[in-house]
């Protein structure tokens, strides 16, 4: 008798899109008016407008034709992935991650296990600022590398980048892709509720901090041979500036997507840049660093490739016009529930929603705009309604196989998909129960 295997993350995105479109043949087809919406710059649902139109099944074929159609919606996200990935290989072929491996390393002797907090620490405050998400795939490589150094599984690498990041944005009092876009549909301050979420995101990373480090104590092995004290010291002043110029290159990435509104194109581009230069000063000349770009770009095809199918299966759903009907359908029925538990019902349904709508800032101009006259209706704070949102959409970002960059970062350590779900399920579960307790503490203190 032969036992269950997971599928392939193709197969799963693949039965996903074929998912999507058998439900258009059973959902109705139904729409939202939309307007459009001056404070973010996004057309927003009209609410109560929900009406039907007439039906759009999409056949096989065209199902089929949704997955190149998603690779050039995502192509952005995708040849970022590319670019920048090649701009880490060419890095590691001059030597120079290796060498700062070795000495994060001989620093850290005797005190490895702070490698795990402060890595954490750092993804989960870019996840606090930025919500990344797609711009980790290219350091998964790094990670790795370290993790194995240190003998802990490489699904530690996942855990401590985007899963680590997720958690960040999903309890951050300022994520502008999340939290702000919510914020400002609510019409609420941005930056209201900070305090609050704070403490309970200060609360939210002791719990995955310390799960991952739990974990990663507990299936430990032998760490693989480190390269004892370096007496060689050749090409270490290449070495230093092609690092030097990856600090840089991240102050720069920073800057540009809090300050410049930079969007995946020009993040490309600036790890373009930033990999010939490093591929010139750490000696490898013209021909090396294109060769080593190359080997980072076969490297990551894989990876690419998933954010794209990943995406078609939202393109199988718009072409459908089941959408709108998904959320009206689900949203429909809080209005009978008391609260408390209208307020709990939203996670739930931010949860279910954000499996065919995978972007929280696609989400929020889709809920937003419908559960906020429902939650004045109910009485409901509307800072209550916006962590419902945040917590049952953004948490969701960890286990759902929707999500391009979970999936293509999972892929890239080398694991399965279900050893993720074994990994993360407990902490999710965790996570969620702390939701639970926010929200209902928001209610009871009146959170506004």
């Amino acid at each position: 008798m032969k036992t269950f295997r997971f599928p392939h993350p193709l197969v799963l995105l693949t039965g996903f899109i074929l998912l999507a479109m058998l439900l258009s043949y059973v959902l109705p087809a139904g729409e939202f008016a939309r307007h459009a919406d001056a404070a973010t710059g996004r057309d927003v649902v009209v609410p109560g407008s929900y009406h039907p139109v007439p039906a759009s099944p999409v056949s096989l074929p065209t199902a089929m034709v949704a997955i190149p159609k998603g690779m050039a919606d995502a192509a952005g996200v995708i040849f970022f992935v590319f670019l920048a990935g090649g701009a880490f290989t060419v890095v590691d072929q001059t030597g120079a991650l290796q060498r700062g491996v070795n000495w994060l390393l001989s620093k850290l002797r005797g005190q490895e296990v702070l490698v795990i907090p402060i890595i954490s620490l750092l993804f989960a405050t870019m996840g606090v600022l930025e919500n990344m998400q797609e711009e980790i795939i290219p350091l998964i490589p790094v990670l790795l590398v370290l993790m194995r150094r240190l003998g802990y599984p490489v699904i530690t690498a996942a855990a401590v980048s985007i899963g680590a990041a997720a958690v960040g944005a999903s309890f951050s009092p300022m994520n502008p892709f999340q939290v702000g876009i919510a914020q400002k549909l609510a019409q609420l301050p941005l930056l209201s509720g900070a305090g609050f979420r704070l403490a309970f995101l200060a609360l939210a990373l002791v719990i995955w901090i310390g799960g991952t480090m739990r974990y990663a104590a507990r299936n430990r092995v032998v760490p693989e041979l480190l390269a004892e004290e370096q007496t060689d010291t050749s090409g270490a002043g290449r070495h230093g500036l092609v690092l030097l110029l990856l600090l840089l290159t991240f102050t720069v990435f920073v800057y540009g997507v809090l300050n410049l509104g930079w969007e995946f194109e020009q993040m490309a581009a600036l790890f373009f840049v930033f990999g010939v230069l490093a591929g010139l000063v750490g000696g490898l000349g013209f021909n090396g660093t294109a060769e080593a770009f190359i080997t980072g770009f076969r490297d990551l095809a894989f990876s690419g490739l998933l954010i794209g199918f990943a995406r078609a299966i939202f393109v199988v759903l718009e072409q459908g016009h089941i959408v709108d009907t998904i959320v009206n359908g689900m949203s429909a029925p809080l209005a009978q529930l008391p609260v408390t538990l209208s307020a709990l019902g939203m996670i739930g349904v931010h949860t279910a929603l954000h499996l065919p709508v995978p972007s929280v800032s696609g989400q929020a101009v889709l809920t937003m705009p419908i559960l906020t006259p429902l939650s004045d209706l109910l009485g409901l704070p509307r800072q209550v309604m916006v962590l419902a949102f945040q917590y049952g959409a953004g948490l969701c970002e960890l286990i759902t196989p929707t999500n391009g960059a979970l999936v293509a970062i999972v892929a890239a350590c080398g694991v399965r998909f279900d050893a993720w779900w074994k990994f993360v399920l407990p902490l999710y579960l965790a996570l969620l129960a702390l939701a639970v307790a926010a929200v209902v503490v928001g209610i009871a203190i009146g959170l506004n």
